[in-house]
């Protein structure tokens, strides 16, 4: 009989090769990587010991069975010699100055640790040092651009000093879930490790030695500055974020407004080994492009290399970036010499642009624009050769949509003039939405009461939804729009929530009570039951390698089945905008492309390991201070070409069935309420059938007019095809423990309110 609280066996193992396989080494001069046999090593900085695993929050917070650390993992492969004298020292000035959790609570836990005083009375020995630097982050609590967050601290600077003036060679290992400023230190060899969850020590040590070659690649630009970011003079705001940038955030504006600001180009990161890209061609299909190439191993270790593809678009009448990521594919381990041919297809509909305003002649649509479309390919934005030229004469339009989401406040967007930074006015709202609900709100169905029809009958095609539908009363209806939790005594202890058949009439037409756990790196149970924690969705995304995140996600869905866990509270999709945004960490990168593979690629693996994922946080969640009332102020062209994007990808990609909204407003209409968010794109654009969710405790306001947004206003949310209201407390879903405002507003006739069909159906899709 499956036990809960057993992690899978070999899950820990292959999140230790991804681990490894997402670390990015930036720079390795004086051949210090990789280790060799016998090399004395001094390890410097707490964090050897005190080794970040995750972020904190929903997000980091796995209970599991056993944690690695970098020191006591280089000591236990017996491959080089480590500093004693210098570890006893550590450990003793440890003992004297504990690790600092701020008291408990997520948000109360300082970003980093105090480090030991470094004196000229310590004794080192060894030819080459090692500097750990550690950062943490998480819900609730951003990064900020001080030291200690976003930079170094005095006490870190001095470290890595002292390191220099005892050692030729001096390597930083960075034990980060978010990039940092990199402008004031400096290193023989420096690696992003990130959070490599339960594993993490091991498999940066696996790095280090050589066991295994370093292949990540950022999925960010490091630039030299925090205000080189176009979105920090709009972060970290009480009322409203204005998303000037527009599209152009990270490497978008770098490459088009800024080169000469970055320290580190999007996609770059080392190797041991050479590759020589080559043989670049491309052809243009019906339905897109193709380019081929070959990539040669011409170094003396095997490793793996990164191809990517980049479009260069015409300027023309909307802007565009310099470049902007289309395809991708990482390669099998190459040994020296060996080739491997390579395929990369693109359609049109990646290639394409929104218009937001109509200035190419077709408003609310993706187009091509008439103009030259140049197509690059190479191992980072950077370093690319032209794989493919041809031009189109005349704009053609790839897919025609309908005006959703548009601010209502005039604000001005970043756009380029020549190669200058211009900005114009962004296109407004000129849509009625009320009309819009109205046409498109389905029929109501009579009650007819229960006539014996199971749930397992619509399975079987016995009979229909509208049929099962029928039985259910008024009550039965409010009742599962309501979720329970968290930690409820009807599914696995400790977990988020229970939903579905919350009552037990529910329950006896068939409808299943279903368990929602936390998070992104791994099963969360608060009950202290244990889990796999896996590395964070940055270091993921830094690995570029869609497969290998497929199959450890397959363990994922299998460890979660063995818990009776049917729905998992994640991946995080939302855009690195900042690098200040706490959550960072739980998300992928700045790119909205690498973005969308990475989540399909969970979505895929849970579902064949049997349960259900989460995309979340639906949409713009881009700073976690102020998250309840921060307004995300942004076009409807930034909404669909960069934070809805990797959304859409994995609904249509990965064949999503489960959405959390966010808690955060977006042009004065809060997520979780927000009806062309949750229909009129969602549903009606991308074909999404499957089940939206609030985020706990969440606000919502009127879907039409907007207002205030109070935890009440469920009906709003039920109007806007939001399914679930997460939640109330446990057995408060049907005697309506939250007074919320569904029954008012059935007992005054308000349009939309009670016809739950529609988004019922959603509900049972994933619950047959």
């Amino acid at each position: 009989m499956v036990k809960v609280g057993v992690p899978l066996k070999g899950f820990a193992d292959f999140s230790r090769k991804v681990a490894a396989d997402g670390a990015v080494l930036l720079k390795n001069d004086n051949e210090f990587l990789p280790f060799k046999k016998g090399e004395q090593i001094a390890v410097f900085g707490r964090c050897q010991f005190e080794y970040y695993r995750s972020g904190t929050g929903s997000g980091g917070s796995v209970n599991t069975e056993y944690k690695t650390d970098f020191i006591n993992s280089l000591i236990e492969r017996d491959f080089v010699t480590i500093d004693e004298n210098l570890k006893q020292v550590y450990e003793n000035w440890l003992e004297q100055n504990p690790f600092d959790n701020g008291g408990g609570g997520w948000a109360a836990e300082p970003w980093s640790q105090a480090e030991m005083p470094l004196t000229d009375e310590i004794e080192t020995t060894g030819n080459k040092a090692i500097v750990v630097i550690g950062r943490t982050a998480g819900e609730d609590k951003d990064n900020l651009a001080t030291a200690g967050s976003y930079y170094l601290t005095d006490d870190e600077l001095s470290m890595i000093e002292f390191a220099k003036s005892r050692f030729d060679k001096v390597g930083i290992v960075l034990n980060v879930g978010n990039i940092i400023n990199m402008a004031n230190f400096d290193a023989d060899m420096i690696i992003y490790a990130w959070h490599g969850g339960m594993e993490g020590g091991n498999a940066i040590v696996d790095v280090l030695v050589g066991d295994v070659n370093p292949s990540g690649k950022l999925p960010n630009t490091i630039a030299e500055h925090i205000d080189d970011y176009p979105s920090t003079i709009n972060h970290g705001g009480t009322e409203q974020n204005i998303y000037q940038e527009d599209i152009y955030i990270g490497y978008r504006y770098f490459e088009t407004f800024g080169k000469n600001k970055v320290m580190y180009p999007f996609g770059f990161g080392l190797s041991y080994t050479t590759f020589d890209i080559k043989n670049i061609t491309g052809t243009q299909t019906e339905t897109g492009i193709k380019v081929f190439c070959e990539v040669q191993n011409t170094g003396t270790y095997s490793g793996k290399e990164v191809v990517q593809v980049y479009a260069q678009l015409p300027q023309a009448n909307l802007g565009k970036p310099a470049k902007t990521l289309v395809g991708f594919v990482k390669t099998g381990l190459l040994a020296p010499n060996e080739t491997q041919n390579i395929c990369i297809e693109v359609l049109n509909y990646t290639i394409a642009s929104y218009d937001d305003s109509g200035i190419t002649g077709y408003k609310s649509a993706y187009v091509l624009e008439d103009g030259e479309y140049i197509f690059h390919v190479g191992n980072s934005i950077r370093n690319t050769e032209i794989a493919l030229k041809y031009f189109i004469a005349e704009t053609r339009v790839i897919e025609q949509c309908q005006e959703a989401m548009a601010p209502t406040q005039s604000f001005t967007r970043m756009r380029p003039f020549g190669n200058c930074v211009a900005y114009e006015n962004v296109p407004t709202k000129t849509v009625d939405l009320a009309q819009r609900i109205e046409e498109n709100i389905s029929s109501q169905i009579e009650i007819t009461g229960d006539v014996g029809i199971k749930l397992v009958d619509v399975t079987a095609g016995k009979n229909t939804i509208e049929e099962f539908v029928a039985q259910l009363t008024i009550e039965d209806l409010q009742t599962i729009v309501r979720g329970e939790g968290m930690s409820h005594p009807q599914v696995t202890p400790g977990t988020a929530s229970a939903f579905g058949g919350v009552t037990n009439h529910l329950r006896s037409l068939g409808i299943p009570l279903m368990c929602t756990a936390d998070g992104p790196s791994g099963l969360r149970m608060e009950s202290g039951l244990k889990s796999t924690q896996l590395p964070i969705g940055t270091l993921l995304a830094s690995t570029w390698d869609a497969p290998l995140i497929e199959q450890l996600y397959e363990m994922e869905g299998q460890e979660l089945k063995s818990n009776y866990v049917d729905v998992l509270l994640g991946p995080g999709l939302n855009i690195h905008r900042s690098p200040l945004n706490g959550r960072n960490f739980e998300y992928f990168s700045e790119d909205p492309l690498l973005t969308g593979k990475m989540s399909s690629a969970i979505v895929r693996g849970i579902s064949a390991g049997g349960a259900i994922a989460t995309l979340k946080h639906f949409a713009c969640n881009s700073q976690e201070t102020y998250r309840h009332d921060i307004n995300s102020v942004v076009s409807e062209r930034a909404i669909r070409e960069i934070y809805l994007k990797g959304f859409e990808i994995a609904v249509k990609e990965g064949n999503a069935k489960s959405i959390m909204t966010a808690y955060n407003p977006i042009n004065g209409i809060w997520t979780a309420s927000n009806y062309d968010l949750n229909t009129t794109i969602l549903r009606n654009e991308w074909k999404f059938d499957g089940l939206v969710m609030t985020d706990w405790w969440a606000r919502m306001n009127d879907c039409v007019t907007g207002g205030e947004g109070t935890r009440e206003n469920v009906a709003s949310m039920v109007k806007s095809q939001n399914d679930v209201y997460m939640v109330v407390g446990n057995y408060g879903a049907e005697n309506n423990e939250n007074n919320d405002n569904l029954s008012r507003n059935l007992e005054e006739g308000k349009s939309g309110c009670g016809r739950c069909s529609p988004f019922l159906f959603c509900f049972l899709k994933i619950t047959k």
